[in-house]
């Protein structure tokens, strides 16, 4: 007999991709408000100490969390990981995974290597922690991915960034299809251009002003629109399933 989950946070343990800084972060110390036990990672060891401040606030208040470094790219160190999160913790039900990497170039100049990049960030990353994720969740569980509006875009120069996180969407419906009877539901969120230090390198005046313009409000996405839709899917909104939300103010639709 398949139950309805259990929409409460408290207790809960969460692995969140990429939570030194920026949305990440501000999920992680979200959830941990919420008694949330929060598997905090970071790539490089220039994110360490931001990803130790963001454990500091968690424990210091209902939740409990630890911080975990590791190359996503390789799926041996992400096997790593999530067992560290199911031995610290005992159990797994909530992987979101924030990481990612930007390149904003025209086709005809980007090289081998950095297509090679960008796809094992944006898309073989995100791969092997759906795959790593589902091993290990508990019945119940959420996997949730942050993708790109972009995805519904038509516009140049973003080729290797919108075309890495595409595939996505795919191993995002494959997955939701295959854990039927589990409970468990996979989804993407697809924000708008944030305003966070994730966006401004690649960007010059004229575009952070045309990206404004496009949206309802004429400004860029804040990570405090996209987080209660995070704890929305992990909650309330558990019956949505195999899904892309475009959260953008109009940004981009589809």
């Amino acid at each position: 007999m398949v139950t309805t989950p259990d929409r409460t946070l408290d207790g809960k343990v969460a692995f969140v991709g990429g939570a030194s800084r920026n949305l990440g972060g501000l999920i992680s110390t979200t959830l941990g408000a919420d008694g949330v036990r929060v598997a905090v990672h970071y790539n490089s060891d220039s994110s360490r100490a931001k990803a130790d401040d963001v454990v500091d606030q968690i424990n210091a208040g209902a939740g409990e969390a630890f911080a975990v470094q590791a190359d996503l790219t390789r799926p041996a160190e992400v096997e790593r990981v999530f067992d560290e999160v199911v031995g610290r913790f005992g159990r797994l039900d909530y992987s979101i995974n924030t990481a990612g990497m930007v390149l904003k170039k025209p086709l005809t100049e980007i090289s081998e290597e950095e297509y090679d990049q960008m796809f094992a960030v944006n898309s073989k990353a995100a791969f092997f922690v759906m795959r790593e994720a589902a091993r290990r969740m508990a019945d119940g569980g959420k996997i949730i991915t942050i993708v790109t509006s972009l995805l519904a875009a038509y516009t140049g120069l973003y080729s290797s960034y919108a075309g890495s996180k595409a595939p996505v969407e795919h191993f995002t419906r494959a997955l939701s299809k295959e854990l039927y009877g589990r409970n468990i539901s996979v989804n993407n969120i697809a924000p708008g251009p944030m305003d966070t230090s994730f966006f401004y390198p690649a960007e010059d005046e004229d575009s952070i002003a045309y990206h404004k313009s496009s949206a309802m409000n004429g400004d860029l996405t804040k990570i405090e629109d996209i987080v209660p839709w995070v704890r929305h899917l992990l909650t309330d909104g558990w019956w949505a399933n195999g899904q892309t939300f475009f959260l953008n103010g109009g940004y981009t639709t589809r």
